[in-house]
């Protein structure tokens, strides 16, 4: 996104305007943070009360990210007018995620049977309560390729708009998208519009990330007040084997991407900080996917790019959630004293990465997925799950962080190799140079 006088057709960086330290919102989300966890511990009742506060902020935010991913993608894809190239770009996504959600669930085997968390507990799977992990193993059994590949399809064009299914969204935008571009010079109108609709979206969604810090401290006063920093003695090695591995995944893994992309992973990371802490506090990547679509193209990532990416990659490119499914499974087979053979460690890592992509887009897709995976290979007692249960919810939180910082690196990567990131753009925005939407002065727009 460049910036625009209107008097002048010359493009410069207006300096955005001063704000006190507590005016940000990232100082504002990790104060919720903070005080949502000692909420949590000292008044675990009323820590657990407040939950309706996280989730009324998830709502206000799945609520905007339909239309925000309708606009982008379709005055993305009408504006660029080469149809050829959005395959392209489609297919270089795709080959990025298949590639590094693979990877994503070898590092997790690996480093499974390095570590070996579960070895010692020596549990007996019958001894174990499973009722609550019932929904759960229910929603796996439910979940099929073909029934997958149905589910992205609408019952009606404005229905899904409603479902909160984000590849029924992409779908949906994409044939739109295509079918204005064909359209031509007759189409010029309904585009205008939708740009300038897009504008008032994402003004919308300014405005709901206001209350982000009230989101936040409820949604991690909840955690601590019902699970309790006590949840995580027991299984502390499990837990603490899973973040740093998502760290090592990140800094390594991601760390030589973004170098070779020319670009520095811990410059991306500071600069898309206030969305980390917000999907810190919420556990869920889907509460700053808006706020990561426009930044995005704010760093110098076309519209078109970002708008296929950043969406397709909520549902493929789940690095986190990878490493976690084939750490976990390991994990629980290693406490039922199960000895897998490589051939059938090997069966998991394939089987995951199918039902990986089965459970995208469902409420507790990890755990579902790690379910649907357990199901599958029966060598490991899916009962096995009720002995992660209790610290899900603290490791959703990782999961979300790399899934996000995944999509942030792939949707550069994919820009660079399409020949179009702008690197001087790039700068500006992450040395906070280029001032927010509702910062600019009168007169200035936002321009592609």
């Amino acid at each position: 996104m460049t910036i625009y006088p209107a008097t002048s057709g010359t493009p410069h960086a207006v300096p955005p305007a001063a704000r006190p330290w507590y005016a940000h919102l990232y100082v504002q989300v990790l104060a919720a943070i903070v005080a949502g966890v000692l909420l949590g511990h000292f008044a675990p009742t009323t820590g657990e009360a407040l939950k309706p506060l996280g989730d009324a902020f998830i709502k206000l935010v799945k609520m905007v990210i339909a239309p925000v991913i309708f606009l982008t993608i379709v005055t993305g894809i009408a504006g660029m007018r080469d149809l050829a190239s959005v395959g392209r770009v489609a297919g270089k996504a795709f080959i990025y995620f298949l590639f590094f959600s693979t990877l994503a669930l070898i590092i997790g085997m690996v480093v499974a049977n390095v570590v070996r968390p579960g070895a010692g507990l020596n549990i007996d799977p019958a001894t174990l309560d499973t009722s609550k992990i019932a929904d759960f193993a229910e929603k796996a059994h439910e979940t099929t390729l073909v029934g997958f590949l149905m589910s992205i399809i609408p019952d009606t064009f404005l229905s899904s708009m409603t479902e909160g299914n984000i590849l029924q969204v992409l779908l949906v935008s994409i044939l739109f998208g295509v079918a204005l571009a064909l359209v031509g010079d007759r189409g010029a109108r309904v585009l205008d519009l939708l740009e300038d609709v897009s504008i008032a979206f994402f003004k919308l969604v300014g405005i709901v990330m206001k209350v982000a810090p009230i989101g936040a401290f409820g949604a991690m006063a909840f955690t601590v007040g019902k699970y309790g920093i006590v949840a995580l003695k027991g299984l502390a090695w499990l837990v603490g084997s899973f973040y740093f591995t998502s760290f090592l995944f990140v800094v390594v893994v991601l760390g030589i991407v973004a170098k070779l992309a020319g670009f520095s992973i811990f410059t991306l990371i500071r600069y898309l900080k206030a969305e980390l802490l917000l999907v810190l506090g919420t556990s869920s990547s889907e509460s700053a996917l808006p706020a990561l679509i426009e930044k995005m193209e704010r760093a110098g990532c076309p519209k078109s790019i970002v708008g296929l990416v950043v969406p397709t990659g909520y549902s493929f490119n789940l690095d986190g959630t990878n490493i976690y499914m084939t750490l976990a499974a390991l994990f629980i087979a290693q406490a039922c004293n199960v000895d897998l053979t490589i051939g059938q460690q090997l069966l998991l890592l394939g089987v995951a990465m199918f039902s990986s992509k089965g459970a995208a887009g469902v409420t507790g897709a990890g755990f579902i997925t790690l379910a649907a995976t357990l199901s599958i290979v029966p060598s490991v007692p899916v009962a096995g799950m009720a002995l992660i249960l209790g610290i899900d919810r603290f490791m959703s939180e990782c999961r979300s962080l790399t899934n996000f910082i995944g999509n942030a690196v792939a949707t550069v990567v994919v820009a660079r190799w399409e020949g179009k990131f702008d690197q001087q753009q790039f700068d500006l925005a992450v040395a906070g140079r280029l001032p927010r939407v509702e910062d600019l002065p009168a007169g200035a727009v936002a321009a592609e």
